[in-house]
């Protein structure tokens, strides 16, 4: 899947139960649940993307000669 060069704004469907935690989360941190969420997500792929990162730096490092030899 090729993401979006221009992804705008998203909607998010969350069950009632979920959406009223959030709710209740955000009043209580006099915060908009909108933010809650989008720091959910950034939280979410940083956690996710590190292992991918960490796999991607092992792998280039394990085929540093082939890489560089494929770039000439």
């Amino acid at each position: 899947m090729v993401p979006s060069p221009t992804l705008g704004p998203m909607e998010l469907r969350l069950d009632p139960a979920v959406e009223q935690t959030l709710a209740d989360l955000a009043d209580a941190r006099d915060r908009l649940p909108e933010e809650l969420a989008r720091e959910a997500v950034l939280r979410y792929l940083h956690e996710e993307g590190a292992p991918v990162r960490a796999l991607a730096e092992r792998l280039a490092k394990e085929h540093a000669e082939l890489l560089r030899r494929l770039g000439e």
